[in-house]
């Protein structure tokens, strides 16, 4: 049997619940006829070995018979992975291990790869030499040595993306055959998932799902050969439409995954885009950035009501704004009425108060009043983002239990490791809770309420929306307030960042030079963040440039004279447009956003940070800052007079955003405002900016 069926019996073996093909087949993320398949050859088996074979029934409904479980031994015998690869499995397993290998490799070597005998490695070797060869490449026998490949090393890449290129149909690293027993991929698939995002963003140029797989599989490849020094031959020179996306690609894959990338690397690469099936469908919300603007205003304002820092979540800040684009589209989107909606707000009450009073904040910027559905909404926002606060640093021991199968189980699980730090110490079927023993975890998270459970629970859906994660915050506040732990809410006395930035001036005085008090402090940094245990959060801006990347010395005036705001803009906008980061048609755009939308560029005191649409003359991301000499009004009471204004050219709604995060939070520091205020030139205030972003950052 293959690795997936022998799968399907250990879980048919164990599921006490229901199961159904559809189950499995969202399982293995194949086609209910593949498992089908499967099973018939389960069957085929057990029929030969007269035992009793396993039913598909109505709907799709798996039964195993009575004696099922004594014929385990018979389906799972064999090797360590409990199952025998096939022979056409073991001719393309012993390929990749082959074409992958850096040096000769011996027959005895494969065999032990594959766990059969290297009398079995012989009897296919015929087989593997003629596949490999479809592949353009030559295997060499030498007597004492073993086997190595002949040929050039992009047709030995070819050859293994070729090989691995099937699977992506329902692509996972970690379950396909060769990759079982081969190591031919290397580097985080999050972070180059995001690269390849983030590149598709910026160029425009978007990727159907398989493309975009098939790009992460080209990527790993590439990775995992030069880091085995395994380099590409000397490229023909190209004239490629995708070589500049082909290399910002590479450029990050580099850095971020700690690679080596050539010249060649690059042409291959581009060689490959050439090949890969893009599509037109990259859309780009024209007030996109005028509702994060908002919304990084009304984050604040609720945050200061409710005595709460929210202005740290990325998830909130993100999520707020996605729900406000969304209520704004044309036509907007229909909210439906729930019932849990307002059980859940019945218990937070405070916190639909504070939404509502700060309404004002987003009507400043329309004339469409909300419906109570859509303030609802957002106070379920708001509610999980303190939910997230609150439970940050809470390690709880939970269980999950799921009556709908496999595929749920799994589902939900990975929902509630990417929302919380629980450790989950066992997945159960519904009714087996009745087994648990009251310590055997904290509490349980269910599907279905559990009437025989020793342990108290909570009751989710197996979608896991924001209702349900107050459902489960709830129970964490129990449980924390009965072992008396902080909830989180509150700022602790001395954080990280407080502590570093009374270090530093310190360590700045005493040690010189002023490079071995930079090294002094990025090692009291990592010893500072280890006992705080507060490190970098937010892993979705990876790719997005800091802020000291896009404010460089260069970037920042001081004592610009300026008559009013529109002069504001413009001489904000003037070094831009001559670097050829914008249009002129940009500064006119941001000026008559404001006329068209009131001053929502003003984010707080003595700041304002205009922008324009993408599609108004925005050509690279950038950024320019002048310090006035004498502010002037933008026309908030409140927030006037504008001291500081910082232009942005953005070429999507998501590249700027960590600079733009740390820009409002470093405003909201007093002693970083003042700093920036007596700073004596741009030098000055280019140090001060990244002296901030080290101490929340590193």
């Amino acid at each position: 049997m293959n690795q997936r069926s022998t799968k399907i019996v250990q879980l048919l073996s164990k599921e006490k619940d229901e199961i159904t093909v559809s189950g499995f087949a969202e399982y293995f993320q194949v086609s209910q006829k593949t498992i089908r398949n499967d099973m018939k050859e389960i069957n085929e088996i057990l029929d030969k070995n007269k035992r009793g074979t396993i039913d598909i029934k109505s709907g799709g409904l798996v039964s195993i018979p009575a004696d099922f479980k004594d014929s385990l031994s018979l389906l799972l015998e064999g090797n360590f992975y409990n199952y025998k690869l096939s022979k056409e499995e073991r001719k393309k397993v012993a390929s990749a291990i082959i074409v992958n290998s850096a040096d000769y490799i011996t027959l005895a070597a494969i065999a032990d790869r594959l766990m059969v005998s290297r009398a079995t490695v012989i009897n296919d070797l015929k087989e593997i030499k003629k596949f490999i060869r479809k592949g353009n490449l030559e295997v060499i026998s030498h007597a004492n040595k073993g086997l190595r490949i002949d040929g050039l090393e992009s047709d030995r890449r070819r050859f293994l993306f070729e090989l691995l290129r099937p699977t992506l149909r329902s692509y996972d690293n970690h379950k396909n055959i060769i990759s079982e027993h081969v190591h031919v991929q290397s580097g985080d698939i999050n972070i180059i998932q995001k690269i390849i995002a983030e590149q598709e963003r910026c160029y425009k140029k978007f990727l159907p799902d398989n493309s975009f797989k098939e790009i992460l599989l080209y990527l790993r490849i590439l990775i995992n050969r030069n880091k085995l020094g395994e380099f590409l031959e000397l490229q023909p020179e190209i004239n490629s439409d995708n070589y500049m996306f082909s290399m910002d690609i590479l450029k990050y894959i580099s850095q971020y995954c700690d690679v080596v990338i050539s010249d060649d690397d690059i042409k291959n690469f581009s060689t490959f885009l050439d090949e890969v099936r893009f599509k037109n469908n990259g859309t780009f919300n024209k007030n996109t950035m005028i509702i994060q603007m908002i919304t990084r205003q009304y984050i604040s304002s609720i945050s200061a009501e409710l005595g709460i820092n929210l202005n740290v979540d990325y998830d909130f800040f993100e999520n707020l704004s996605n729900h406000l684009e969304s209520i704004f589209s044309a036509p907007p989107m229909d909210y439906p009425e729930a019932d849990i909606i307002d059980e859940v707000l019945e218990d937070n009450q405070d916190v639909l108060d504070v939404v509502i009073d700060q309404m004002p904040v987003i009507y400043k910027f329309t004339e469409r009043k909300l419906t109570e559905i859509e303030v609802k909404y957002i106070a379920i926002h708001v509610c999980a983002a303190i939910e997230r606060k609150k439970n940050k640093e809470i390690s709880f021991r939970v269980i999950v239990a799921c009556h709908a199968g496999i595929g749920t189980s799994i589902l939900l699980l990975e929902k509630l490791k990417r929302h919380f730090k629980f450790r989950v110490v066992d997945v159960i079927s519904a009714h087996e809770a009745i087994n648990i023993k009251p310590n055997a975890a904290d509490f349980v998270i269910s599907t279905v309420p559990l009437d025989s459970c020793s342990l108290e629970y909570v009751v989710v859906s197996a979608a896991f929306n924001d209702a349900d994660y107050i459902r489960v915050g709830n129970r964490i506040d129990a449980l924390r307030n009965s072992r008396n732990i902080p909830d989180g809410t509150e700022d602790d006395k001395l954080n990280a960042a407080e502590l570093l930035q009374e270090i530093t001036p310190v360590i700045n005085e005493l040690v010189e030079p002023k490079d071995q008090a930079r090294v002094v402090m990025k090692e009291l940094r990592k010893v500072v963040r280890n006992y705080f245990k507060q490190s970098i959060e937010n892993n979705v801006n990876i790719i997005s440039p800091s802020l000291h990347h896009l404010l460089r010395a260069s970037d920042i005036e001081v004592d610009v004279k300026c008559t009013d705001w529109k002069d504001a803009i413009r001489k904000s906008a003037k070094q831009l447009v001559e670097q050829g980061y914008i249009e002129d048609r940009y500064v006119d755009a941001m000026i008559e956003s404001v006329n068209e939308y009131g001053p929502y560029i003003v984010l707080s005191p003595g700041f304002a940070m205009p922008h324009a649409k993408v599609e108004e003359g925005s050509i690279r991301l950038g950024m320019h800052l002048i310090r006035l000499k004498n502010p002037v009004p933008f026309g908030v009471e409140e927030l006037d007079p504008i001291e500081f204004v910082c232009c942005l050219s953005a070429i999507d709604h998501r590249s700027y955003l960590k600079a733009f995060f740390n820009i409002v939070n470093m405003l909201k520091d007093e002693i970083y405002r003042k700093k920036l205020h007596e700073a004596a030139d741009g030098e000055e205030i280019a140090r001060i900016i990244e002296q901030y972003e080290y101490n929340i950052v590193e």
